[in-house]
């Protein structure tokens, strides 16, 4: 069991948690600031910048997992933070009466193509290991990390994909930071201090989190996809739901969606810097079968919410929007699958 008890472990997952969740809020915060002065525009700030901080938690803890031969922890944890990520979208839509759908741009739907399209290779790279790799690193990843590069170019080149102008003119609103009029007095020095600071605490915590989520994994004989797909997903995500329900406050709603989708992207190119990470080989190679069933969990929760995006959908019933309900619905019954799959 190894030379802690289960309830250190749990003690240790918790606190390296709640730095990793405090430090990435801060991520979010400042990267959203440092967006909003330099003119970005929402849907390509929300695909690159702020899912970029709000991913940074992945990165390290993935990167630290596979580092500790973890190989299903560190998969699990990016297939399953894909699909709490579309399980935040639900929430944040019932919470905001189903305002969200039918509030942001149809560009979303290229953003949740992309991310589909990468978890389906990254699949195909279980299902089907090519046995082809550049040094111990697996083609498949280098694949993913290149079709998303031109993913973000192209997307980079699109524009009025987001929210309209009220004159019609189909230019993306610029992105609204949340930062209270306190914080608008800092300069741009600071929140980039301040990014870089968050993303340090991140550093040292993520080792932990990941050291501790094996050691449940291996003291309660669960298996590391589930407790990554469910412990390491939830938290991991967490300034995701941070960042996406203070944007959707202050009605920055695709900056929010944006956010998510493209944090789903982002998370397969974070399986390079896994498999880079771990030295034994390819490191879709080396994980469970249950992983099929949390990948192919993410590509079901994306399809629905993709399919809301481009409905727009209104109707409710008894208070109720459907997709964000049927997303919820299918996340639970996924981990269920995760569950019987992992054990």
């Amino acid at each position: 069991m190894g030379p802690y008890e289960l309830w250190q472990w749990i003690a240790i997952f918790l606190l390296a948690g709640g730095f990793v969740v405090v430090a990435g809020t801060v991520l979010a915060r400042s990267g959203d600031e440092i967006a909003t002065r330099t003119g970005l525009g929402g849907l390509l700030v929300g695909m690159l910048l702020l899912a970029g901080a709000t991913s940074l938690p992945e990165v390290a803890t993935d990167v630290s997992a596979a580092l500790e031969g973890a190989p299903d922890l560190a998969v699990g944890d990016l297939f399953g933070s894909s699909m709490a990520n579309m399980a935040i979208l639900a929430i944040i839509d019932l919470v905001h009466r189903g305002r969200v759908w039918p509030g942001v741009g149809i560009g979303h739907a290229r953003l949740a193509a992309v991310a589909i399209g990468l978890t389906s290779v990254a699949l195909l790279g279980i299902l089907v290991p090519s046995g082809i790799s550049i040094g111990w690193v697996g083609l498949d990843t280098v694949l993913i990390v290149a079709a998303y590069v031109a993913a973000a170019a192209w997307m980079s080149r699109s524009r009025g994909e987001g929210r309209r102008t009220r004159d019609g003119s189909g230019e993306i609103l610029a992105p609204i930071g949340w930062s209270g009029p306190e914080e608008a007095r800092h300069s741009l020095r600071y929140e980039v201090a301040r990014f870089g600071g968050a993303a340090l605490v991140i550093l040292v915590a993520a080792p932990f989190l990941a050291l501790s989520g094996k050691g449940i994994a291996d003291a309660t004989g669960v298996g590391q996809t589930f407790v990554g797909a469910l412990l390491l997903a939830v938290t991991t995500s967490l300034p995701e739901l941070v960042a996406s329900l203070a944007a959707i406050r202050i009605g920055a709603y695709d900056l929010a969606v944006g956010n998510l989708f493209g944090s789903n992207a982002l998370n397969m190119t974070i399986l390079f810097a896994a498999d880079a990470a771990y030295a034994p080989g390819p490191i879709l190679a080396a994980v469970a079968p249950a992983q099929v069933v949390a990948g192919v969990g993410a590509i079901l929760l994306m399809a629905i919410a993709l399919a809301a995006v481009v409905h727009g959908t209104r109707t409710r019933i008894r208070r109720l929007e459907p997709d964000a309900f049927v997303v919820l619905v299918a996340y639970v019954v996924l981990i269920g699958a995760i569950w019987e799959a992992s054990t």
